[in-house]
């Protein structure tokens, strides 16, 4: 499923596409907002989205082989709730 397939099925609910698209793009607004923020997005029933600290480490670039430094960096990570895990394991 991509963006488009959720916003059509979306669509069939809030009774246009414009209207769904408007939603899903303000979702994931706001979750990237609190995720900059540093905050987590926790939906109960689904999974909880954070960001984590990722340390810098060494590296080796695979094309010549030379030894490199990969910076420190804030990565957003998710987390599957319990009731997902279960639906997609069939349970």
């Amino acid at each position: 499923m991509v963006k488009a397939d959720l916003v059509n099925d979306l669509a069939n609910l809030v009774g246009t596409k414009k209207k769904a698209d408007e939603v899903v793009k303000r979702v994931f607004e706001l979750i990237t907002d609190a995720l900059k923020r540093g905050e987590s997005v926790k939906l109960i029933g689904f999974g909880t989205f954070k960001v984590v600290n990722v340390k810098a480490r060494k590296g080796r670039n695979p094309s010549t082989g030379e030894s490199i430094t990969i910076e420190a960096k804030r990565v957003p990570r998710f987390a599957p709730g319990t009731p997902l895990k279960e639906a997609v394991n069939g349970k």
